[in-house]
Parts: structure tokens; C-alpha cells; sequence
């Protein structure tokens, strides 16, 4: 049981870890130009999601890369 209970915790511990990293930070700063492009942040999208450091497009491709990994 114990092999189990140790697999059970450390899922636990991922999940947790993955969902955190997803919550918004309603107190975070957004940058007012986008990191990759330089092009400035529309105040929908910075007050939407706070702490955002990228522009819809720079944001879609940064998360397409980081689904083929």
C-alpha cells in the first residue's frame, strides 16, 4: 500500500502545481507592450488577465510551442 499512497501524494502534489501555475494573480502587474513583439497591450487584455506579458498572438504562438514539447 505504501508504493500506492506515495503514487496517490505525488499526483496530488502535480495536480496542485499545474493548477497554480494556471490561477489568475488578480494583484500581478501587466506589462503595458507585449515581450516578443513590442506591440502595446490592448487595457482589455491587460485588465482580463493580470500579470500578462504578451500580446493574443505572441500568447497563442508561445502556447503552441509548448504543447509540442
Amino acid at each position: 500500500m505504501d508504493i500506492i499512497d506515495n503514487a496517490s501524494t505525488l499526483e496530488d502534489l502535480h495536480r496542485e502545481a499545474a493548477l497554480s501555475m494556471h490561477r489568475l494573480n488578480h494583484s500581478a502587474v501587466s506589462a503595458t507592450h507585449c515581450e516578443e513583439c513590442d506591440v502595446p497591450l490592448k487595457k482589455e487584455r491587460r485588465e482580463a488577465y493580470p500579470g500578462c506579458t504578451m500580446c493574443v498572438d505572441c500568447q497563442a504562438d508561445a502556447e503552441k510551442r509548448n504543447r509540442r514539447m
